[in-house]
């Protein structure tokens, strides 16, 4: 997948997140299945796209 996939879908799934939180709240489950989905796609972009830094 490419950067720019990665960053659309992260910004669907945002976007998802948002709506259903605002419509069901934000302890439904399905507005935790959304933000467990976005929290993976968030570390799979971080992990592939951002430098390491070293932690002293």
């Amino acid at each position: 997948m490419s950067k720019q996939e990665l960053m659309n879908q992260i910004e669907k799934k945002r976007a998802e997140l948002i709506q259903v939180a605002s419509t069901k709240g934000f302890t439904s489950s399905i507005a935790i299945r959304y933000s467990q989905e976005l929290d993976h796609l968030l570390n799979t972009y971080n992990s592939q796209y951002l430098k390491k830094v070293n932690t002293y």
